[in-house]
């Protein structure tokens, strides 16, 4: 998360939009996110021309034609205030909102995006105050934007919080996704999950050294096919839209869809894989849920319904790595016990990687936990995963600051190495539990119910030893107390 100087920065940038009279936090980081993104255009042209210069030839694909080169970054940023406001409102900001195929979901989302800055000393505040946040990093941006979200009056209200990047890099890393996945958030928000899912697969090799992506086909299915999201919030598609294509992802399929409603338009069995941490709180109106969910779950619960979902989102074979609030894995209600059953009974449900409750710290203090499951239909759970991490690197507390422990590490290796006949060790960090000892615990899914804690045997001396010591105790202090009183 962001701490320290560069918190300092966006904090005094979010004053900034306030005291110019943009005071709605979305509105706020909607602007934010516009700049941002003209602001990586440039970066990322530099960075072509520069490879250009050295091999002698021209910009393969260049973002800016001859006539748009005003609306870069780098030439605008040295305007006049004035000129800067005509610049960017009526030339880059109508440039980035035609970026993109036509009729794809980026242009489909920009299609009512607003530049709402009308004060030509605001934005050259902005712009000048933007310039000194780096924006190189990736991790940095994702942070950025998860700071800037953690202000929204709405966030925690319908569990909308921002996942850490690297809790999505290790999800990422655990179900080691291929070149011809077909992939989906159906709660993507800023698209962390996909754009994790393509770092991971641009430096994704084969057997022989190649990179994956080289291989016949797959680029083009990287860039049109692969990616899917769905959002009911236009600011959140607006920004997971431009995320995925700083990411050079050229036609993500990034929809608004309210996953859970009637209205969800009939997906189903279309993805081989998905990601996701959909919102932990919050009911839904009877009336609004799919009929095919509610025949699944009989809930109101978000957090069940999109299990559900799930569920009915991969194709037979298809894998799921997802974030669940704690309660999922031991709720007592027959909607939480027949949802478990159901997925241990009929899927295959390969892992619970219990996580500490400080992951979501500062935005929010649940308790969670990754399901890793496989639809198969046909049953096939024999023994269930179960890890017990204790630390992420990061200290559990609000400030989240780095700290040596760091189980991820061991569990990507263990995960990629378990094995069922020798993980049986329950006072282990990672160890099996047979199918059978899980339904008759209900389907309680809780590592708590299943881990054996080792107490160290403390020894003691005798009772009437320690009343011996007590006593001689006792009589040294009323010595000093006679000491005293003859000294008075």
């Amino acid at each position: 998360m962001i701490t320290g100087e560069l918190k300092t920065k966006v904090d005094k940038l979010w004053d900034t939009f306030w005291s110019g009279g943009i005071s709605n936090p979305l509105s706020v980081i909607e602007q934010i996110s516009y700049l941002l993104f003209i602001k990586r255009l440039d970066e990322f042209e530099l960075v072509k021309e520069k490879k250009a210069n050295r091999l002698g030839g021209t910009v393969k694909n260049p973002t800016f034609s001859p006539e748009q080169q005003a609306c870069r970054w780098s030439n605008f940023k040295q305007l006049e205030a004035s000129q800067m406001l005509e610049v960017v409102r009526d030339q880059a900001f109508p440039m980035i909102k035609n970026l993109g195929k036509a009729g794809g979901a980026y242009a489909q989302h920009m299609k009512d995006a607003t530049f709402m800055i009308a004060n030509a000393s605001l934005l050259s505040t902005v712009v000048e105050q933007i310039e000194q946040i780096p924006m190189a990093d990736r991790d940095t941006k994702g942070d950025l934007y998860e700071y800037m979200l953690s202000k929204l009056s709405t966030a925690g209200t319908n569990g909308q919080f921002r996942t850490p990047r690297h809790i999505i890099k290790m999800m990422v890393e655990l179900m080691e996704p291929n070149a011809h996945e077909v992939v989906c958030d159906p709660a993507c928000g800023t698209g962390g999950f996909l754009v994790a899912v393509a770092e991971y697969l641009r430096e994704l090799k084969d057997s022989d050294g190649n990179l994956v992506l080289n291989g016949l086909g797959n680029r083009e299915h990287f860039n049109s096919g692969m990616f899917h999201g769905f959002d009911f919030d236009p600011t959140m598609l607006r920004i997971g839209s431009m995320n995925m294509m700083l990411h050079g992802i050229e036609d993500p399929k990034i929809e608004a869809r309210d996953s859970l409603s009637q209205d969800h338009g009939g997906v189903e069995e279309a993805f081989t894989l998905i990601l996701a941490n959909p919102p932990f709180k919050g009911s839904l109106d009877s009336e609004s849920i799919a009929n095919d969910l509610a025949a699944v779950v009989k809930t109101k619960k978000t957090e069940l319904l999109f299990l559900a979902l799930f569920l009915r989102l991969l194709k037979k074979g298809g894998r799921a790595a997802v974030i669940v609030p704690d309660g999922v894995l031991f709720g007592s209600s027959k909607a939480h016990k027949d949802l478990r059953q159901m997925i241990v009974e009929n899927h295959k449900l390969d892992g619970i990687v219990s996580m500490p409750s400080g992951v979501f710290k500062p935005y929010a203090g649940v308790s969670t936990a990754i399901m890793i499951f496989t639809k198969t239909g046909a049953g096939g759970t024999d023994s269930v995963w179960f890890y017990d991490m204790q630390a992420d690197g990061l200290s559990l507390d609000d400030k989240r600051s780095p700290v040596a422990e760091n189980d991820i590490p061991d569990i990507i290796e263990r995960w990629k190495s378990r094995d069922l006949e020798k993980d049986t060790d329950r006072t282990a960090k990672a160890f099996f539990v047979p199918k059978g000892e899980i339904a008759a615990n209900g389907y309680d899914l809780s590592i708590s119910r299943y881990k054996e804690v080792e107490y160290e045997e403390v020894s003691y001396a005798p009772p009437l030893e320690i009343l011996g010591q007590l006593k001689a105790l006792e009589n040294e202090i009323l010595a000093d107390l006679d000491d005293l009183e003859g000294m008075l």
